[in-house]
């Protein structure tokens, strides 16, 4: 009922302004808000138009309140609109509105809330990401079911969405990944190795070794006083040990061939590739592609994108390297882009990856990035602007990590480490549902505890059950039906039975669902769907337990086992909306 008042709103106020009542060069929809009223004798719903433009059309609040009013005009849907105050204006909608709705969402059943506000849009939503340096762990939980949730949300309101990850599959740290399991490997060789602290520490990292070893037997095998020979020493107290590792690196890829190196290498990003890949699907997470930096580099893109930017003069060669001018768009400082060793930064394939992106044609890029990478934000905004697209065409939206406890203790999420509790492990012991929905209940850039004895829990404290228990007492409801041997007679005119307050409540919170989603999708907060459904829940649960649903008066039961229904489509249309079930037993 939202969006049609605010279409109203705009009509009447556009008349106004091309009769010259309003000053025409006046953005109305910049400064229209309508909100719903905390108190029903207020009415429905409340403006404060009149008030925000009174100024600028030299008139006093309630005079132009008053001309506003007077172009409404009452039927069944808006029976009156008052001024109240300074100059609000509160609109009351009939009783027949509410009615109305439920006859609509019982007609549209799967449909209801759906639009197409982005028709004719694409949006590229890239999300996840992470490195394939190891399992995929809570932390990067949060982010699967953040990104998956806003494309399913945008895909709902009519946009063509494609989902991507990008899968970061050169560099440093791909490097140490290799290395780490060939010291693995070495061992099960039979060489003594002092593996280094900076390597990746995780049993999967042996499980790899292994695997390489049952294959090649001791075919990569060399012996460790050489491998060792001249390393900077391991000083994981001081100094930097960085040195150590890096040397390590280069000492495996002179020991090794190339084709050597490649199979390890090859082999370790196959493993746990196809780790975070299942891992993602059992999640509910699925991709239209899987892009790979390697393209970048094996298709010039990284080239290419380094001459655009040198033939609009936005580089320069500083100490050897080649730099990029990002303080003329905003940043804050310049970003290196071919190091002076003549490799490519990270940056450099960012700005590859994100004109490559632009060159596909979408209309709209969304990055979901960890909060860790807030700083990155503005390099890669002045990226796209020197390559000439609006910053704006790039959102960059950021998931804090989700924090797990068992109970008051915090459990570790380091990859490096090897101690971490994996996105696998979370959703087997909590289940999916409670995995996604507690990932998305709350605004993405918000600090999370996740709270895995809460999630586990059968009570009314746990939302995802107290939720779901609403659509499950509902279909208890309807089984009951065949029990009796009683029909669900459905007619539109009986929901005028529907006349007690929490029947009234009810209907208002069902009428609110197209609005929050298209709030949830407008600003990319499927977080407000959780509340959303908190509350219809709440106000079911309420209903059900003030009042007999299944009374002898046939016209008050057909009426209310219609309200009931109808609630329950919109509860299983939410869910599904999130990726959570909607059960019929529990």
């Amino acid at each position: 009922m939202k969006i049609e008042l605010y279409n109203l709103f705009i009509n009447i106020l556009l008349k106004l302004q091309k009769n010259n009542l309003i000053n025409p060069e006046i953005n109305i929809k910049k400064y229209l808000r309508i909100e719903r009223t905390r108190n029903p004798q207020h009415g429905d719903f409340a403006c404060n138009i009149a008030m925000i433009l009174a100024k600028q059309v030299k008139k006093n609040p309630r005079e132009l309140a008053t001309l506003i009013t007077s172009k409404f005009s009452t039927d069944d849907f808006i029976s009156k609109v008052e001024i109240a105050g300074p100059g609000f204006i509160n609109i009351f909608l009939t009783k027949q509105t509410y009615y109305n709705i439920v006859d609509e969402i019982l007609t549209e059943k799967d449909n209801y809330g759906r639009s197409q506000i982005g028709a004719g849009q694409s949006v590229l939503i890239e999300f996840v990401s992470a490195n394939p340096t190891g399992p995929l762990h809570v932390g990067h939980g949060r982010g699967a079911a953040y990104g998956a949730a806003l494309a399913d949300l945008l895909t709902y309101v009519g946009y063509k969405v494609h989902k991507e990850y990008y899968v970061n599959d050169a560099g440093r740290q791909m490097n140490i990944l290799a290395t780490s399991v060939w010291l693995r490997y070495l061992e099960l060789c039979g060489e003594e190795v002092v593996f280094p602290v900076n390597a990746y520490q995780g049993d999967y990292i042996w499980d790899i070794a292994a695997d390489l070893h049952r294959q090649y037997n001791s075919g990569f095998q060399h012996q460790t006083d050489i491998i060792f020979k001249d390393i900077p020493p391991d000083e994981p107290k001081g100094g930097d040990k960085e040195l150590h590792i890096d040397a390590l690196i280069q000492r495996c890829k002179q020991l090794l061939t190339n084709e050597q190196y490649q199979i390890i290498f090859a082999k370790t990003l196959e493993v746990i590739l196809t780790n975070i890949r299942q891992d993602l699907i059992q999640f509910g997470v699925n991709y239209d592609e899987w892009f790979h930096e390697s393209q970048l580099t094996q298709n010039d893109w990284v080239t290419k994108a380094i001459e655009q930017l040198k033939l609009q003069q936005h580089t320069y060669e500083k100490d050897g390297a080649l730099w990029f001018c990002s303080t003329k768009f905003g940043d804050e400082k310049d970003r290196v882009l071919i190091r002076e060793n003549g490799e490519f930064t990270y940056f450099a394939s960012d700005i590859a990856y994100h004109l490559n992106k632009l060159e596909r044609g979408f209309d709209h890029l969304i990055n979901i990035w960890g909060a860790d990478h807030h700083g990155y934000t503005a390099r890669v905004k002045a990226a796209m602007m020197a390559l000439g697209t609006k910053a704006e065409k790039l959102s960059v939206l950021l998931v804090q990590f989700a924090v797990l406890y068992r109970g008051k203790e915090r459990l570790p999420m380091s990859t490096r480490s090897g101690e971490f509790i994996t996105l696998r492990e979370l959703r087997e012991e909590v289940g999916g549902d409670a995995t996604r929905f507690f990932y998305i209940q709350r605004k993405s850039e918000q600090h999370l505890n996740f709270d895995l004895e809460l999630a586990k829990s059968q009570s009314n404290e746990n939302p995802v059950y107290y939720i779901q228990y609403a659509h499950a007492r509902i279909s208890s409801v309807i089984r009951q039906l065949k029990d009796r041997n009683i029909t669900w007679d459905y007619n539109p005119k009986l929901l005028e039975n529907l006349t007690n307050s929490h029947e009234q409540a009810l209907m208002v919170t069902l009428s609110n669902y197209p609005e929050v989603v298209e709030q949830a999708a407008n600003n990319y907060e499927p977080h407000l769907l959780t509340y959303y459904l908190r509350q219809l829940a709440q106000d079911f649960h309420t209903y059900y337990d003030a009042h007999k649903i299944l009374v002898d008066d046939d016209n008050l039961r057909n009426a209310r086992l219609s309200l009931i229904i109808s609630c329950q489509q919109i509860l299983k249309n939410a869910l599904t909306l999130i990726n959570v079930n909607a059960p019929k037993v529990m």
